[in-house]
């Protein structure tokens, strides 16, 4: 006696990264010291290098608990020492020294570095205006080419990709970093148009060889704020 065939079921798709493929979570680091006119911050190579604030080590904290228990399998900081130190809470917390990454540190602003562009942002001059009309960081006097910066953010982003297949890592960064890693991933026309990551903020990238995939964009969770 033949039975009734049972139904196939065709469930909906999670998401899992292709075999290779290596997942990049990349955080902004946390709040930095404010820019005084009669304390300017140290330099390295040419670009300020401030401390973090009482704010950001809490936002590094925050980070470290959101993601010590996500299987991470190296982690990855910046020349600039607010990068470091807001991944020390999770490097105790894995075990792990982070390796640095100098390619991956924030866009260089040139004449406006060493606080200048937090005064003139504060103060809306005409330049401020004029970069975010035409999406470039180099109508600032002296700052880096988009061409550069977009270059050596795609060649860092494939190196770590390619020493890392099937594995997840942690790379501790800037603001404007990030914002250009998912405009380059998403194709976005509006070349600013992810920047603004908070600090201490999570956002997730899937590599697999050319495809960049955008998992997530400047997840706060973890910092417990209210939407802004």
């Amino acid at each position: 006696m033949s039975t009734p065939e049972q139904e196939v079921e065709y469930r909906q798709h999670r998401f899992s990264p292709p075999p290779g493929a290596t997942e990049i979570f990349l955080v902004r680091h946390g709040e930095s010291a404010p820019a005084k006119g009669d304390n300017p911050f140290e330099l390295v190579d040419g670009q300020a290098d401030p401390d973090l604030a009482p704010e950001g080590r809490d936002h590094a904290e925050r980070v470290g608990r959101r993601l010590a228990d996500e299987r991470i399998s190296a982690l990855y900081v910046t020349t600039l020492r607010r990068t470091p130190q807001t991944a020390a809470p999770l490097a105790a917390k894995l075990g792990l020294t982070p390796e640095v990454e100098p390619d991956l540190r924030e866009i260089h602003l040139g004449d406006w570095e060493n606080g200048l562009f937090r005064r003139y942002t504060h103060e809306g001059h005409p330049i401020v205006e004029r970069l975010w009309r035409e999406q470039r960081w180099d109508v600032i006097p002296g700052a880096e080419t988009m061409e550069s910066f977009g270059g050596r953010i795609k060649a860092a982003i494939g190196r770590l990709a390619a020493a890392n297949p099937d594995r997840r890592i942690a790379v501790f960064t800037h603001g404007g970093v990030i914002g250009e890693v998912f405009a380059q991933a998403s194709g976005a026309a509006n070349r600013f148009a992810f920047l603004g990551a908070d600090n201490g903020s999570i956002s997730h990238l899937v590599v697999s060889g050319e495809n960049w995939m955008v998992r997530r964009f400047n997840d706060t969770s973890h910092l417990q704020s209210p939407f802004g």
